[in-house]
């Protein structure tokens, strides 16, 4: 699978950007950029073009952990006990801009998503899984028809590599 997404750049136009969501709209508008260059997430986009042009959608991927004791059992007995957290990929943010929302948008940035997390996840960084934390109950409901499982924790969603493998 060729990615459908490149790195957020100056050359993106984000000005005009709406989802519906005030806080993902503010995020890509003015916060994007800066955790970019603090290497705190890395902010993903589809655009009209590739390298600029109006922004369509976006994720954002970071590395996170979650607490041994709150992965699911099944996978739990898998992994060494010593560890007190295992370390998972977050997919912080996913958004797509009202103009283009309901042409499948959100559903192609989650797989691309999915499968970079993949990808990096068996060469680069170790990730036993990816991590959401959904806004509402229409994200829940997103998500969960992928796969992701709710962790007993504030209410983060879980999808593990070997089930994410089996995508590809």
């Amino acid at each position: 699978m060729v990615y459908l997404t490149v790195p957020l750049a100056p050359t993106h136009d984000k000005a005009a950007f709406s989802c519906g969501q005030d806080m993902l709209d503010r995020y890509l508008h003015k916060q994007a950029g800066q955790d970019m260059k603090r290497r705190l997430s890395v902010v993903f986009v589809l655009s009209e073009e590739t390298k600029s042009g109006r922004v369509k959608g976006y994720y954002t991927l970071s590395n996170d952990n979650i607490p041994y004791d709150q992965v699911p059992l099944n996978i739990q007995k898998k992994m060494p006990s010593s560890y007190s957290s295992l370390p998972t990929t977050l997919l912080g943010r996913l958004a797509v801009d009202r103009n283009f929302q309901g042409q499948g948008l959100g559903e192609q940035l989650l797989l691309d998503a999915l499968k970079r997390s993949y990808d990096i996840s068996t060469s680069e960084i170790g990730s036993i899984a990816v991590v959401v934390d959904p806004l509402d109950k229409t994200a829940v409901a997103f998500y969960a028809q992928y796969g992701f499982i709710q962790l007993p924790d504030r209410g983060r969603m879980f999808l593990p590599m070997k089930t994410i493998k089996q995508l590809f």
